[in-house]
C-alpha cells in the first residue's frame, strides 16, 4: 500500500495528462475537483495546449527559414527540436536532411534577383560540402544521392543535367511538402500522452500507433524489396567469384607443383602449359585455343592468362518458372497503367538479373517464342504501343524492356523481324522531351541496332546521322550515358558507304562536332570519335573541308595531352586526313555485304535497372513474385542453338575503330 501512495501523485498526473488529450473538459473538472477535495497531490504535467502551440510555434519557425534560404537558423531548430535517435536512427529523416541541405545549397541559384551575392553563395556551397564530408557521408554509398556529391564542384549547377530535377518548379514545394508531413507527424508522437505511450509499448511494442507510421512502414517495405532484389545480384556476383577462386586456387597448386619440380630440374612442356590455359578461359575460346596458339613461343602464357580469365560457367543455374504469356500480354494491353509498368519491370528484371548463359538464353527464348512484344503480330493493339503510351512511367518501362531486348544478339534479332519498331524508336527519339530516362533507353536500343547492317542502312535513309549532329552541338546538356550512345551510334552509321554521304552533305557541321569532342571531359567516347574522324576523312570532300578548317593542327593539340593509346589513334587519323587516294574498297558501295557482319555480343548494362519510377506499396505484388503468383505457366522447352558470331573479332586499340560497336561491348571487352 505504501508503494501505491508513493506513486500516486505521478498515476493521478497522468490520468489528468490523458484526459486533457482527448478533451474530456468536464471529466478534468471533475477529475480535478475531486482529488483536491480528498487531499490527492496531482503531479504536474506539460499541458496539451501549452505543447501543441510550442510544437505549432517550432513547426512554422523550421519553415520560415525553409522559405527564407536562412541555412543557420533552420539547422540550429532542427538539432535543437528534433531528436538525435530520429535524426540518426530513421532513413526518411536521413534522406530528407539531405535534401533539405541540397535546397539550402541552390537556394540563391534560385531565388535570387539577378546574379546571386558570390561570397554568400560561396558559404552556402561550403556549408553543403562539410555536410557531406561529415555527417552526410553516411549516404554516399546510396546511388539515390551519389550524384550530389559532384554538385559543390560544378561550376554552373543549373544548366547540368544530373541536377535538372532540382531546378524545376515542382521541387522545391515537393521538398517542403514532406518537410510539413514529417515535422506533423514527429509532432503528433511528441505530443502523445504517457498513459498511451504505455499502453502502446505494451500492445504494439512501439511508442505510438502504427498508423501513425505507416508512411515510415511503407518506405522500409520499399527498401527491403529493393535490398531483397539487390541481395540476388551480389548472391550471383558472389558464386561467380567463388567459382572463379576455387578454379584459381586449384591451378596455382599446380603450378606451384611444377615450379618446385622445375628446381629439379624437369622441364614444363607446351602442353601442360595449353591445359592450364585452357582451363582458365571460357568455353567458346578453347577450340580455338587448342589449334592456334602456340606455346613454345616465349611470354604466350603469361599474356594469355593476362588478357582472357574468363568467368567459369556455373553449374545447376536453376531455370526460371515458365509463365502464362498470353495471360500476361492481355494484361499488358488492358490492364491500369500502374499493373502494365510493374509488369514491364518484372518481366525485365527477369532478362536483366537472369545468370548469363543457359538461364537467361532460356528466358529471351521464351519471350521470343511467346511473341512478347507483338513483333510478329499485326493487330491494332499490341505490346509494342506502349511505347506511345500516354504514361511517362509505362513509356519509360517499355522502353527499358526494349532495351533489355536490344543488348542480346537474338533479341535484336527479334526486333528486327519488325519494320514498325524501328520506326517507333526512331520516332520516341525525336518526341521524347519528358523523360530524359526513357529516351537514354531508346537511344541505347537504337545504338545496339546499329550492329545489325539492314537497320544501319534505315537509320541512315531515316536522317539520323543530321538528327545525332544537332544534339551533340552542345555536349554538357547531356547525360554521360546519351553522351556516350549517341557518339557511338554515329561512329556506327558512318562506318557505312551511305553514312559517309550523309556526313558529306553537312562536312564542315560534322567535323566542328567531332572536333569539339576530342576535348570533352568524358574520355569514354574518345574511341568512337576518333572512329568517326577516321572513317569518315576517306571522303576526298570531306578531307578538304578538314584540311581548310586547320583539322590537322587540332588533332596535333590533342597529341601533345593525350595518352599513348590516343596519340596513336590520332596518328593515324592525321595520316587519313593527309592521305591523296581512297582506300581499297572505299569507292564501292558496301551496302550489299551479308547481315551477319555484326559482332555477336550481348551487352546487359547495369543502366537499365537505375532510378527506378515505381516501388510496390505494403503487400503490393512485384517483380518475380509477380509474375510466379499471378502468371504461371506450364514449362515447355523453349531452347535454341545459339547462332555463331564474330565475337572473337578483337581491336587492338592501335588504331582507330573500324567495326560497329557498343559502349558496353567497348568496356567490358567480351559478352556478359
Amino acid at each position: 500500500m505504501g508503494d501505491i501512495l508513493a506513486h500516486e501523485s505521478e498515476l493521478l498526473g497522468l490520468v489528468k495528462e490523458y484526459l486533457d488529450f482527448a478533451e474530456f473538459e468536464d471529466t478534468l473538472k471533475t477529475f480535478s475537483k475531486e482529488c483536491k477535495i480528498k487531499g490527492k497531490p496531482l503531479c504536474k504535467t506539460v499541458g496539451g495546449s501549452f505543447r501543441d502551440s510550442k510544437s505549432l510555434t517550432i513547426q512554422k519557425d523550421l519553415v520560415a527559414a525553409f522559405d527564407n534560404g536562412d541555412q543557420k537558423v533552420f539547422f540550429d531548430l532542427w538539432e535543437e527540436h528534433i531528436s538525435s535517435s530520429i535524426r540518426d536512427g530513421d532513413s526518411f529523416a536521413q534522406k530528407l536532411e539531405f535534401y533539405l541541405h541540397i535546397h539550402f545549397a541552390i537556394y540563391l541559384l534560385k531565388y535570387s534577383v539577378g546574379r546571386p551575392d558570390k561570397e554568400e553563395l560561396d558559404e552556402k556551397i561550403s556549408y553543403f560540402k562539410t555536410y557531406l564530408e561529415t555527417k552526410g557521408a553516411a549516404l554516399s554509398q546510396t546511388t539515390e544521392f551519389l550524384p550530389f556529391y559532384a554538385l559543390p564542384f560544378v561550376p554552373n549547377p543549373m544548366v547540368h543535367p544530373s541536377f535538372k530535377e532540382l531546378f524545376q518548379d515542382s521541387w522545391t514545394p515537393e521538398l517542403k511538402l514532406k518537410l510539413i508531413k514529417f515535422l506533423a507527424l514527429i509532432s503528433k508522437a511528441s505530443n502523445t500522452p504517457k498513459l498511451l505511450t504505455i499502453y502502446y509499448r505494451k500492445v504494439f511494442n512501439t511508442d505510438i500507433h502504427p498508423n501513425c507510421n505507416k508512411e515510415i512502414l511503407q518506405q522500409l517495405h520499399q527498401q527491403l524489396v529493393e535490398a531483397e532484389r539487390r541481395s540476388v545480384t551480389y548472391l550471383k556476383r558472389y558464386n561467380k567469384i567463388q567459382a572463379d577462386y576455387h578454379n584459381l586456387i586449384g591451378v596455382t597448386a599446380e603450378l606451384v607443383d611444377s615450379l618446385e619440380a622445375t628446381v629439379s630440374g624437369k622441364m614444363i612442356t607446351p602442353e601442360y602449359l595449353q591445359s592450364v590455359c585452357v582451363r582458365l578461359f571460357s568455353n567458346q575460346m578453347r577450340q580455338s585455343l587448342a589449334h592456334s596458339v602456340d606455346f613454345t613461343r616465349p611470354g604466350t602464357a603469361s599474356t594469355m592468362l593476362r588478357a582472357s580469365l574468363a568467368p567459369v560457367k556455373l553449374k545447376d543455374v536453376p531455370l526460371l518458372p515458365s509463365l502464362d504469356y498470353e495471360k500476361l500480354k492481355k494484361d499488358l494491353i488492358l490492364g491500369s497503367d500502374r499493373l502494365k509498368a510493374f509488369l514491364l519491370q518484372a518481366l525485365r528484371w527477369r532478362l536483366t538479373t537472369s545468370h548469363p548463359g543457359e538461364q537467361r538464353e532460356t528466358v529471351l527464348q521464351a519471350y521470343i517464342s511467346n511473341d512478347l512484344l507483338d513483333c510478329y503480330s499485326h493487330n491494332q493493339r499490341s505490346v509494342l504501343q506502349l511505347l506511345h503510351s500516354t504514361s511517362d512511367v509505362v513509356r519509360q518501362y517499355m522502353a527499358r524492356l526494349i532495351n533489355a531486348f536490344a543488348s542480346l544478339a537474338e533479341g535484336r534479332l527479334y526486333l528486327a523481324q519488325n519494320t514498325k519498331v524501328l520506326q517507333m524508336l526512331e520516332g520516341r527519339l525525336k518526341e521524347e522531351d519528358k523523360d530524359i530516362i526513357t529516351r537514354e533507353n531508346v537511344l541505347g536500343a537504337l545504338q545496339k541496332f546499329s550492329l545489325r547492317r539492314p537497320l544501319q542502312t534505315a537509320m541512315i535513309q531515316d536522317g539520323l546521322i543530321f538528327w545525332l549532329v544537332d544534339v551533340l552541338k552542345d555536349p554538357d546538356c547531356l547525360s554521360d550515358y546519351t553522351l556516350e550512345y549517341s557518339v557511338a551510334l554515329l561512329m556506327n552509321l558512318c562506318l557505312r558507304s551511305t553514312g559517309k554521304n550523309m556526313c558529306a552533305k553537312v562536312a564542315g557541321l560534322v567535323l566542328k562536332v567531332l572536333s569539339d569532342l576530342l576535348g570533352h571531359e568524358n574520355h569514354e567516347i574518345q574511341p568512337y570519335v576518333n572512329g568517326a574522324l577516321y572513317s569518315i576523312l576517306s571522303v576526298p570532300s570531306i578531307r578538304e573541308e578538314a584540311r581548310a578548317m586547320g583539322m590537322e593542327d587540332i588533332l596535333r593539340c590533342f597529341i601533345k595531352e593525350g595518352n599513348a593509346e590516343m596519340i596513336r589513334q590520332i596518328e593515324f587519323i592525321i595520316k587519313q586526313l593527309n592521305s591523296e587516294e581512297l582506300p581499297d574498297g572505299v569507292l564501292e558501295s558496301d551496302d550489299d555485304e551479308d547481315e551477319d557482319d555484326e559482332e555477336d555480343h550481348d551487352i546487359m548494362e547495369a543502366d537499365l535497372d537505375k532510378d527506378e519510377l515505381i516501388q510496390p506499396q505494403l503487400g503490393e505484388l512485384s517483380g518475380e513474385k509477380l509474375l510466379t503468383t499471378e502468371y504461371l505457366g506450364i514449362m515447355t522447352n523453349t531452347g535454341k542453338t545459339r547462332r555463331k558470331g564474330l565475337a572473337n573479332v578483337q581491336w587492338s586499340g592501335d588504331e582507330p575503330l573500324q567495326r560497329p560497336v557498343t559502349p558496353g561491348g567497348h568496356r567490358n571487352g567480351y559478352p556478359v
